[in-house]
């Protein structure tokens, strides 16, 4: 208990996201309560506490069950906690969570359908109802306070389980083709980032066809259905790398069009390199993931020409451009 306390201590912001959701009713309940708790007396023991203690609560926490009664519960103590340290509480109601890599056949059927879509199956529809669907960063930016509280209901998205599931489907059927969907407003491109996390690294290289004559050739780099683009170009010494970085939400393809190179990524909070040797010789494109560290390697020894194409017009107030060694 004194680690915690002496990590909350100092702190502008605590938040509380541990809980159980998958057990016996006496776990799922006592697990909750517990936490709970034990956050709780860490807030009451730390020498400076924080001004402001956050509970990601769930939508759940009114229907009934013995998860809901719990999360309801646990946000009676924790608030009880903040009042006695003159904290404000937040109790934020997350609804279904949805984004890249969630884990399929546990509580997210949007990552389940993603699954089954990208490994070829066809997932079947048996309880049809509304869905309030929250992508995990717009919930991580309400937790921390990147976003305020009072914006989430239009951080939330209404949709049919059977909506969800034809929008994923639509998304695999033109990016099968190595074509960008219309991610023309925020909610497609989450999504259409939530699907193609299921299908990298395997279907990662886009082979492009090149048309040659006496007249040199050709060949088409992308097709995007929708939304704002923006492509560049650069040319990379031999022996020099760019990139290492991330985006959280910027869709980005590499394509090598002169040249030889290596494009390398890592995920997020994992030490696995997955790389990918690639030349103009024969243009394959690959998309870089949101939330991986990317970059690409000139390992030739003529200059590399690279195309950059992205969905986001450069911002350099918000460029989502995150440092990042792979």
């Amino acid at each position: 208990m004194a680690q915690a306390s002496n990590a909350i201590d100092g702190s502008s912001r605590a938040i509380h996201i541990a809980g159980i959701n998958r057990a016996s009713d006496e776990v799922v309940t006592g697990g909750n309560i517990a936490f709970a708790e034990q956050f709780a007396s860490a807030l009451r023991t730390a020498a400076s506490p924080p001004p402001v203690v956050v509970y990601a609560n769930s939508t759940q926490a009114t229907n009934g069950t013995a998860y809901g009664e719990a999360k309801a519960r646990a946000a009676d103590v924790i608030a009880a906690a903040a009042s006695s340290i003159g904290a404000e509480f937040l109790d934020l109601r997350l609804p279904n969570i949805f984004g890249e890599h969630g884990r399929p056949f546990y509580n997210s059927v949007t990552a389940t359908f993603s699954h089954l879509i990208a490994t070829g199956e066809k997932p079947v529809v048996e309880n049809d109802r509304m869905l309030t669907l929250l992508h995990a960063q717009n919930a991580a930016d309400l937790l921390i306070g990147k976003a305020e509280i009072v914006s989430q209901p239009a951080l939330e998205q209404h949709e049919t389980v059977s909506g969800l599931l034809h929008r994923l489907q639509e998304v695999a059927k033109v990016y099968t083709h190595g074509e960008i969907p219309d991610v023309a407003d925020n909610f497609s491109r989450d999504l259409f980032n939530t699907y193609r996390s299921f299908t990298f690294p395997n279907q990662a290289l886009i082979k492009l066809t090149r048309h040659s004559d006496s007249r040199g050739s050709f060949f088409e780099a992308i097709r995007s259905h929708g939304g704002q683009a923006q492509s560049s170009f650069s040319t990379t010494m031999p022996g020099v790398t760019r990139g290492d970085h991330f985006h959280r939400r910027k869709i980005e393809r590499f394509t090598v069009l002169h040249g030889q190179a290596r494009i390398s990524l890592r995920r997020l909070f994992t030490d696995e390199v997955i790389s990918f040797e690639v030349s103009g010789d024969s243009p394959q494109a690959i998309d870089m993931p949101t939330m991986w560290a990317h970059n690409i390697s000139n390992t030739g020894d003529d200059l590399l020409y690279t195309s950059f194409w992205t969905n986001d017009l450069f911002d350099p107030n918000n460029p989502d451009t995150i440092i990042e060694v792979v």
